[in-house]
Parts: C-alpha cells; sequence; structure tokens
C-alpha cells in the first residue's frame, strides 16, 4: 500500500520533465544562432577597430589596478568603521588615520616609482 501513496507525485514529477523537455526542444527549433563576436563591428562607432576584440591589457594597467584595489579596500574599511566610530570615540579616529597615512605611503610609492606615469 505504500507503493500506491507514491504514484501520484511520481506521475506529477513524470509530467513537470515532460513538460520542461518540450519547452527545451521548441525553445532550440525557435532559437536565433547569434554570429561570432569576432566579426561583429562597434556599434555607432564608425571606425573599424585597430586591434583584436580579446586582445590582452597592456602590462601598464596592472599596477594602476592594483592602486585602485588598495582603494577599493579602503572603502570596504571605512563603511563598518563609520558605524562604530561614534561608540569607540578617539581611539578609532587614530586607527584610521593611521590606516589612511598607510595607504597614502603607499600612493606616494607608486607615484615615486613611476606606476601612474603613461609615457
Amino acid at each position: 500500500m505504500a507503493g500506491a501513496d507514491w504514484l501520484p507525485v511520481l506521475l506529477l514529477l513524470g509530467v513537470a520533465s515532460a513538460g520542461i523537455a518540450v519547452v527545451y526542444a521548441i525553445g532550440g527549433v525557435l532559437r536565433v544562432v547569434p554570429e561570432p563576436l569576432t566579426d561583429a563591428m562597434p556599434f555607432s562607432g564608425g571606425l573599424s577597430p585597430q586591434e583584436h576584440p580579446f586582445s590582452r591589457f597592456h602590462v601598464r594597467w596592472y599596477p594602476v589596478t592594483m592602486i585602485f584595489l588598495a582603494f577599493d579596500m579602503e572603502m570596504l574599511f571605512m563603511y563598518p568603521w563609520t558605524l562604530v566610530v561614534g561608540e569607540v570615540g578617539v581611539t578609532a579616529v587614530v586607527e584610521m588615520f593611521l590606516f589612511l597615512g598607510i595607504l597614502l605611503a603607499a600612493v606616494g610609492y607608486a607615484w615615486r616609482e613611476g606606476a601612474l606615469r603613461w609615457t
């Protein structure tokens, strides 16, 4: 008798699976095949592309990216800091200025080493 109790559930599972298979089959028949992105021209650009769309980034972008990530992490730590600065008081302000000083020193070092120079 326990097997007969599962019959409606199995029947519903079979009907749902068949319905999903039919919808996928209809979608596969009616879909539009896109052309490859490498053959596409820029939309309203007017000029032909000078390089391949999947070309590599210049090595100069990587130091700038690292500097951006450093400041992004700074913002990530500053948002929770704003919530507790009133409770902690002067200690939180001093710690944040030390943190900002370390980041400013890192930017000064990157500037001195030429990481921000484009020529």
